[in-house]
């Protein structure tokens, strides 16, 4: 890293490893960090030192290292090391190419022994793979030593340091908001934290920073911004946590355009500035409707095709069964061709044990043969019906069809994520293609059969798109957006409500009394009635973003120090048993449950 910023000269070393290069020969240097590679060549002892600005190679040699040579013989890797010595040019035949400083070496005249280290549960130099998962987070400080790793991290710093520079310089200001408030659930879980002072009340880590970035808006503010922390107790995946990083945005005075057309600048800076994919602007943008008709999902991936296709019309009279049911209980049929395909029926039943795993009853496949199909379903299905279904999903002979029978949102779920599946396995997303769209135009709420409410599809502070009828809340639209990259949701926001009347309404549809509104919400109420100005806001997350950059598996990878799946910390132990002491402070009592049956 020859554009890092020179050291300041001290004890330990003077240049950084990654800065020893060929306009260095010569010159006398100090360098210090770990023991990447140890290599004893008939008497002379190579050491590539590490640290993080790459690595450069050490000779001990025993006429001119002096007592330094013995202290090299004995290294090990991992050790920390300083080491002073002559910059010299590495001969033609020696040179190591991969490496910046590869046709450089330091000739030591002086070494000094930092710290030894034990031998590491897992190699840092040379790792491919074969330590689990489990070993890199238990030893996490030793993991981050790994290159990939701190590229991660580094990456990681780029992305949210160009985010800063282009808000910086847009105007917003940079506010921190509290870690410990209140309660107000807004869909997943809080993290609730005891408080000491006022026994049997409860402080609540923040979901996200929702209230306090409106609140800061209707303070006439105007412009905010954080790289907030921010905490869910759900269920973790590949690219979520239960302690994330959010870029939380806030503006005054704005419409559904103004903050798009804001984001997409500050998306463009971002990647241009860490090398991510060439934002073309304006970026597309896509109903909400229609990327769940074509795809079966607000995260469309708009890189290849498989589009799904609604076929309910042209079965409307059907005599099968399965599908009729389905249609006349208010259900769907929907498909989509997968294209020309040879598949053993061993891999046929593979895909419907895969749509039942996805929650659908069963799936129908076929072939297209002729005018008709290949296919156990064929018999109950009329000619002009398969006719007709061969048209719609415009299949070619020998093209494999998939076709789901169920509620619309499971018929939409399943085909939606074998999409997917299907795309990965016949290797049809193209490489090095980056397609980035706005989901538009939502809903406002969806209905949730289970719990028979009304629930908001981004939270309950979004506002509607025109007057709000309280008496169908399902025929609502709002003001939202979703920026998606790739089938991936790296950010969404909305225009906010900012009149309390309003506020209530939407709270009340979703089964919020005006009792529990104030009770939870009434700060904000407040608020809104000391005029708030139109407001609205995105937010990234910030963990997914460089997931995607550097490709990353899960964001476990880009991520410091992160949880596991089960939101177990095995570095530290946490989350972990306290002192009853602690407990007794706090107001707190357990009560171990009991087993059934005891």
């Amino acid at each position: 890293m020859s554009d890092f910023p020179a050291l300041k000269p001290n004890g330990y070393r003077d240049t950084w490893c990654g800065q020893v290069l060929g306009d260095r020969v010569g010159s006398e240097v100090r360098v210090a960090g770990w023991v990447h590679r140890r290599r004893d060549h008939g008497g002379l002892v190579f050491i590539d030192l590490r640290d993080r600005t790459g690595i450069v190679q050490l000779v001990f040699n025993p006429d001119e290292a002096g007592g330094a040579f013995e202290l090299g013989h004995d290294l090990r890797a991992e050790h920390v090391l300083s080491a002073t010595g002559t910059v010299v040019q590495r001969s033609s035949e020696t040179v190591n190419a991969d490496l910046p400083t590869g046709e450089v070496e330091l000739k030591v005249s002086a070494a000094e022994l930092l710290a030894d280290a034990e031998t590491p549960p897992f190699q840092i130099e040379g790792f491919a793979g074969e330590a689990g998962e489990d070993a890199r987070l238990r030893h996490r400080y030793l993991d981050l030593r790994r290159e990939p790793m701190r590229e991660a991290l580094e990456l990681r710093h780029r992305v949210t340091a160009a985010m800063r520079e282009f808000l910086d310089g847009e105007g917003f200001l940079d506010i921190e908001t509290p870690v410990l408030t209140r309660s107000t659930p807004e869909g997943a879980r809080d993290f609730l934290v005891p408080s000491r002072l006022q026994h049997g009340s409860f402080y609540a880590l923040p979901q996200s920073p929702q209230l306090f970035k409106q609140l800061l808006m209707v303070a006439g503010l105007e412009r905010y911004y954080q790289v907030a922390r921010c905490f869910r107790d759900e269920a973790t995946r590949a690219d979520r946590q239960a302690e994330f990083t959010q870029l939380d945005v806030e503006m005054s005075f704005v419409d559904v355009d103004d903050l798009i057309e804001v984001n997409e600048r500050l998306l463009a800076h971002v990647f241009e500035r860490v090398g991510g994919p060439r934002v073309q602007l304006p970026m597309e943008r896509m109903p909400y409707d229609e990327a769940m008709d074509r795809f079966g999902t607000d995260r469309p991936d708009l890189r290849f095709g498989l589009e799904l296709v609604d076929l309910g019309e042209a079965l409307r009279e059907t005599e099968f069964k399965v599908f009729r049911s389905v249609l006349e209980g208010g259900g769907a049929v929907r498909g989509l061709n997968a294209g020309r395909r040879e598949m053993p029926r061993s891999e046929l039943d593979g895909l419907i044990s895969r749509a039942q795993e996805l929650g659908a009853k069963g799936l129908v496949w076929a072939f297209r043969e002729g005018e008709g199909w290949r296919s156990p379903t064929a018999k109950f299905l009329s000619g002009e019906e398969l006719r007709v279904l061969n048209d719609r999903l415009g299949a070619e002979e020998g093209d494999l069809l998939l076709l789901v029978a169920d509620e619309r949102p499971v018929t939409d779920a399943v085909l939606g994520q074998m999409r997917i599946d299907l795309a990965e396995r016949f290797d049809l997303i193209p490489e090095g293609e980056d397609r980035l769209v706005w989901i538009v135009d939502w809903p406002l709420m969806e209905w949730n059969a289970g719990e028979r409410r009304w629930d908001a599809l981004h939270h309950p502070f979004t506002a509607p798109a025109g007057e709000f009828d309280p008496d169908d809340p399902g025929a609502a639209r709002a003001l939202a957006y979703d920026v998606v990259w790739n089938g991936q949701e790296l950010g969404g926001g909305s225009i906010r409500i900012n009149h309390a009347d309003t506020q209530q309404a939407v709270f009340a549809a979703l089964g919020i009394d005006a009792e529990q509104a104030e009770a939870r919400f009434g700060f904000l109420l407040e608020a809104l009635r000391f005029g708030a100005p139109p407001h609205g806001g995105i937010a990234y997350g910030v963990d997914r973003i460089v997931q995607r950059l550097c490709g990353a598996e899960t964001i476990r990878d880009v991520i410091a120090f992160p949880k596991t799946a089960s939101g177990f910390d095995l570095l530290t132990g946490a989350p972990a048993p306290v002192d009853e002491m602690q407990l007794k402070e706090l107001g707190v009592s357990l009560h171990e449950r009991k087993l059934a049956g005891h």
